[in-house]
């Protein structure tokens, strides 16, 4: 009989341990800010997974820069938190330390904790659904009514709609088990009935995709991945009457540098929260490496600057593949852009509390642009970014008309989308996910 060569399961770790990363936050060097500093072994996605753990925090990075050129990896970051403050919080920082730290590396927390999960303890499973499709008005409304009429329970939710397409990621469990759902035939029942609604009038079967998982998946990041596999970015940008200002539009520029054999990408568009994760996780999902890269704030506006290649290492070759990853950027910048007027709907969850909220914005002739739904505790808590049918901004009649349908027996507050970074950052409205900042802590306790 032969025999397998003895592999120690310690080995993947050996550089970290020999070289354990090097981690500070510093609250004393910038009088409007906190430094973070990272010093570590270079490796694939090494910045992603920086990236990722703070705007899991959901900090404001207002500048960074990277280097990671040969075999070391070196991160400045500026963060604030989401009134522009500086990071105090003894617990933020201690995580922020443990995370990117030597422990973060050898114990899997970068896997895990990270992750957007439906982090209530006493939830129990769930069952990650996906979904992609061509959009339409009310569609969010039959699909949250077909999981309610199955008894299924959405305890967490992220919608992103693009370029008349849409992608959902939501964590379901049954409603009486609070466990997930892995029957079989229920299963099957539930991704037929998904995909007839998706499909609407359509009979092609790539108009639709649903997919099913056990476990947990950081939402942003597949949302990027649904749409980029969907190749949303291929078609023309359709500016909306919510945000058609010249301004607002992106700006890529792909150029060489040919003394070190790079391509600079540089970006310019307005700032907002979770601007560079979205870039840096479309850089990555494409197979590309960041080597060099300047994030810096202009007032409403952000510039950064990535210096790239391919993870083999060699350079974006053809002036088609340059216009793919400008196109591609532009739409990973559109994506989370905050447009219309913003819902944020608290009350106790139950199961179709979903579908009786998305219908009624729909019987008001209400579009969702883009939702997020989270749970703590027994309290459901949920955004909504909503325009008329048309793209246009709702008028004060339907408000006055929501308020009085939903307020009965929820809490509503209503406000525009911010105009500028600096309203964003006050307000906390750019950011579609901030309700699961309260998810990541529990999960941490």
């Amino acid at each position: 009989m032969g025999s397998w060569a003895y592999f120690d399961p310690e080995y993947e770790t050996l550089n970290i341990r020999i070289n354990p990363p090097q981690v500070s936050v510093d609250n004393s060097s910038c009088k409007d800010c906190t430094l973070v500093k990272v010093d570590s072994m270079n490796k694939p996605g090494i910045l992603l997974e920086v990236v990722q753990i703070l705007t899991d925090l959901d900090l404001i990075i207002t500048k960074a820069y990277i280097s990671s050129d040969g075999g070391w990896f070196m991160d400045v970051f500026h963060v604030t938190d989401e009134q522009g403050r500086k990071i105090k919080d003894s617990q933020t920082i201690e995580y922020i330390e443990k995370a990117l730290g030597p422990n973060g590396y050898t114990s899997g927390i970068l896997k895990a904790c990270p992750e957007r999960r439906v982090g209530v303890k006493s939830m129990g499973d769930y069952t990650t659904v996906e979904l992609i499709g061509r959009d339409r008005p009310g569609l969010l409304s039959e699909i949250s009514a077909v999981l309610a009429n199955l008894h299924i329970n959405v305890a967490a939710a992220e919608v992103w709609t693009h370029n008349s397409r849409i992608a959902c990621v939501l964590y379901v469990n049954d409603d009486t088990t609070c466990s997930a759902v892995n029957d079989a035939s229920r299963l099957s029942s539930m991704e037929e009935q998904l995909k007839n609604i998706l499909r609407g009038c359509g009979s092609e079967e790539n108009v639709a995709h649903t997919s099913f998982s056990i476990g947990s998946t950081h939402i942003d990041r597949r949302l990027h991945q649904l749409l980029f596999a969907d190749r949303d970015y291929e078609c023309a940008f359709a500016d909306t009457k919510v945000d058609s200002h010249p301004s607002s539009k992106p700006k890529v520029v792909i150029e060489r540098c040919e003394e070190k054999d790079y391509l600079v990408v540089s970006v310019r568009c307005k700032d907002r929260p979770k601007l560079m994760f979205d870039i840096v996780c479309t850089l990555t999902d494409m197979q590309y490496a960041v080597f060099h890269a300047t994030i810096s704030s202009d007032g409403p506006h952000a510039s950064q600057e990535y210096f790239i290649r391919h993870m083999d290492g060699r350079t974006l070759g053809t002036e088609g593949e340059k216009q793919k990853v400008i196109k591609c950027l532009e739409a990973a910048i559109r994506r989370r852009t905050s447009e219309g007027l913003s819902l944020e709907i608290c009350a106790k969850d139950r199961v179709g509390l979903l579908s009786e909220v998305t219908r009624v914005l729909r019987e008001n002739g209400l579009s969702v642009r883009r939702a997020g739904v989270s749970t703590v505790g027994e309290e459901a808590m949920n955004v909504f970014y909503v325009s008329d049918a048309s793209g246009n901004p709702v008028d004060a009649k339907t408000i006055e008309a929501l308020r009085k349908e939903i307020g009965r027996t929820m809490r509503v507050n209503v406000k525009k989308a911010p105009l500028d970074s600096k309203a964003a950052e006050a307000g906390g409205l750019a950011n579609t996910s901030f309700f699961f900042g309260s998810l990541l802590e529990k999960f941490r306790s």
